[in-house]
């Protein structure tokens, strides 16, 4: 079951086995998920359904890029003037730009990007980014090795 405490959800013990299941593999049936939690199908359907509903569980597909074509990705780091929250929301309009956080420390937005290659970062950050209003200065982590990614947090 899915409440919510001061506007987060709170997971019973089900919805976080269902949540397991699901990113060991988000394909599994839901008859194979309620066997392993102990669950008729219906149950799992209907868990499954409000948990998509709620907005705590999103199913896609997830890519990887470089099999794609996309040779290049990088973490942004972004100083920013003015109004933070309009900056965050420009990055966020661009399609190549795929996380975007606002952060405190050294930069006042972190941006991901997935780019086709060098060119395609270099047009992306000088043409796109570095001319957005707000923004004052970039600095780019381009991504060498991708060593571990994963989407399993959020029910230990």
């Amino acid at each position: 079951m899915v409440t919510r405490e001061r506007g987060t959800a709170v997971l019973d013990s089900v919805a976080k086995g269902i949540i397991e299941q699901l990113q060991q593999d988000g394909r599994r049936s839901y008859a194979a998920i309620g066997k392993a939690i102990g669950l008729s199908e219906a149950a799992v359907r209907q868990r499954v359904q409000r948990l998509v509903e709620s907005g705590v569980v999103q199913i896609v597909a997830v890519t990887d890029p470089m099999q794609l074509g996309f040779e290049r990705q990088a973490l942004i780091g972004i100083k920013a003037t003015g109004d933070v929250n309009a900056v965050a929301d420009a990055l966020a309009d661009i399609p190549d730009v795929d996380y975007v956080v606002i952060t405190a420390g050294s930069f006042d937005l972190i941006a991901e990007v997935v780019c086709e290659d060098d060119d395609h970062l270099l047009d992306l950050l000088s043409s796109r980014i570095r001319v957005l209003d707000g923004v004052v200065a970039t600095e780019t982590f381009v991504y060498l090795k991708l060593r571990k990614q994963l989407y399993n947090w959020g029910t230990r």
